[in-house]
């Protein structure tokens, strides 16, 4: 069997787990994990051990109004864009802090799958909790692994159809510690943003260039 066919063929089952370790478990969970797995050219690799963080399952809207061509985008702080900003401001890190750098990120509308809901019923759940706001129709864009190098989540992503009346102010539920500011953008406006490197977390800058990649099909199907 050659190596070309076997990069065709690798999968789950050519993993050999010879120990699995709790490492932390609260809110998030970190398991350990020693391990072994086929290469490529038919032999094991040597013993190896990795950390997973495992936190769950999300969903991301992106909420669309066709009839308006607008986006509605989250405005919030996020701690891991404080640390990493912080590091290179305080850090001694040879990169300076870009102007439009914050820890407040753009964000598509998103949220963790609790046990027993449906991705489609966190969308719905989110979009009225974090914007106020009602779907009206879902379209799925894909699923994709947060950063499988060291955590298990995946993200699934949708464009959602809405409308924008009246849509704006601070929303977020108090006992999560949520201040969600909700903005209304033009869709070109929106494509600026994410040109201009405002829309810097990957659900917000995927979910974006798949409605400039299909903009008008969905614009016409919605409206229509």
């Amino acid at each position: 069997m050659d190596t070309l066919y076997r990069m065709k063929k690798m999968k789950y089952s050519y993993v050999d787990i010879l120990q699995k370790k709790s490492g932390y478990r609260g809110f998030f969970t970190i398991n350990q994990y020693t391990l072994q797995h086929l290469k490529f050219d038919g032999g094991k690799t040597r013993i190896l051990t990795r950390e997973c963080f495992e936190r769950g399952h999300a969903v991301g809207v992106l909420a669309y109004d066709p009839w308006k061509d607008a986006i509605i985008l989250l405005e919030q702080f996020r701690i891991g864009a404080y640390v990493y900003e912080a590091d290179l401001e305080h850090g001694g890190s040879p990169k300076k802090l870009p102007e439009k750098k914050s820890p407040w990120l753009l964000e598509i509308i998103a949220g963790i799958v609790e046990p027993g809901e449906s991705q489609v019923e966190v969308a719905h759940r989110e979009a009225e909790e974090e914007a106020g706001v009602k779907l009206l129709e879902l379209e799925a864009i894909g699923e994709f692994y947060s950063s499988p190098g060291g955590t298990s989540e995946t993200t699934q992503l949708y464009c959602a159809c809405v409308k924008t009346d009246n849509v704006g102010g601070i929303y977020g539920l108090e006992e999560e510690g949520e201040d969600i500011r909700v903005l209304v953008f033009s869709f070109d406006e929106a494509v600026q943003r994410l040109k201009d490197g405002y829309l810097n977390n990957a659900s917000a800058m995927i979910a974006m260039q798949w409605l400039m990649l299909n903009h008008t099909e969905i614009q016409n199907k919605w409206r229509g």
